[in-house]
């Protein structure tokens, strides 16, 4: 086709073949690309935030408990261990807010520096972290809520109770857990950690400065670049707590053009299988609710529900289109 630019073919750079590592690494920076749909201010989130049911789809009744704690499991993608509190869509919220400002990376010198020392503290002449900048009044402006100092105390409240919480996020296949599990014997490899490890503000009016310093785990996924880039906008137009949950997973996968009834009740921390029939019609309304939010967000140009099966074994398969065209598509249509 004239006036596209052809690409270097998959497995080479130049005449040099690439490794199966680095082959993988650019797929995953094509599929970011590909992503991007015309967004102009992201959240730039780690994958498994984004496909995780660890923020439950309500605001209310949530455990306060300091012994709380819960396995949430999205299959095959996430498994993750909370412990400290429950926590719902007004924490997500605020995390996703501090994830559309930009991360900087700082590397300074390591206070407790030990020569020869094998703790993880004190082993490192250097400490390096990843923290967000921002102020009030944009993380207020940026969740919708009316610029109030109130509602700047709240939002103080989320990022405390985010802090206080212990993320143990397992690493490798969901495979590999269930075999675990089924030895009785504890999950494999993984990450324990806060997501936010710190937070300062310069003052309590609404132009106040504001920086939040990511938890190691986080700062991993930066480094690993495990990262998806979520229409921000569209999510902090959505009303339903349950299209605030199912969002993030579907933004976060471009590829994907349908997904189960069973994934989004994992997605929304649900035993979905082993509810009465009442509470999965119930369910269902919500789910429909939340996919016609996404509509009038702007997120989802249209959606239709594909009955598979029938009595107990029947499952409802929801099929969608992007309301915003891949940037892969928008760079074709703007060269021809």
């Amino acid at each position: 086709m004239a006036g596209v630019k052809s690409e270097p073919q998959a497995g080479s750079v130049g005449e040099k073949p690439l490794s199966e590592a680095e082959e993988l690494r650019l797929r995953r920076f094509r599929r970011s690309a590909e992503n991007r749909r015309g967004r102009t201010n992201p959240a730039i989130v780690p994958s498994k935030l984004a496909r995780t049911s660890a923020f439950v789809p309500r605001r209310h009744g949530l455990s306060t408990d300091n012994a709380f704690e819960s396995v949430y499991v999205v299959r095959p993608h996430t498994v993750v261990h909370v412990h400290g509190r429950e926590l719902g869509s007004q924490h997500r919220d605020a995390i996703y807010a501090i994830f559309r400002s930009r991360a900087r990376r700082i590397s300074e010198p390591n206070l407790a520096y030990v020569p020869g020392s094998n703790d993880p503290v004190t082993a490192y002449p250097r400490v390096e972290y990843y923290y967000a900048q921002t102020t009030w009044r944009e993380l207020l402006h940026t969740t919708g809520r009316t610029a109030h100092v109130n509602n700047l105390g709240s939002l103080l409240r989320c990022f405390e109770e985010i802090r206080s919480v212990s993320f143990r996020v397992y690493q490798g296949s969901y495979a590999d857990y269930e075999t675990q599990l089924a030895r009785g014997r504890l999950p494999g490899a993984g990450f324990s950690d806060n997501l936010i490890n710190e937070i300062r503000w310069d003052g309590v009016s609404l132009d106040s400065q504001v920086t939040v310093k990511y938890g190691a785990w986080v700062r991993q996924t930066f480094e690993a670049k495990n990262l998806v880039s979520l229409n921000a906008d569209v999510y902090f137009r959505l009303r339903s707590d349950y299209a605030k949950s199912f969002w993030p997973f579907i933004d976060s996968q471009p590829s994907y053009t349908y997904v189960d009834d069973s994934i989004l009740a994992e997605v929304a921390g649900r035993g979905y299988r082993n509810e009465d029939s009442k509470r999965r019609a119930k369910f269902r309304e919500d789910v429909v609710q939340a996919l016609n939010d996404m509509v009038a967000a702007g997120g989802l140009s249209e959606w239709r529900c594909e009955i598979l099966g029938s009595g107990r074994l029947k499952t409802y398969r929801y099929h969608y289109t992007h309301a915003l065209p891949r940037q892969g598509t928008l760079a074709l249509e703007l060269r021809t």
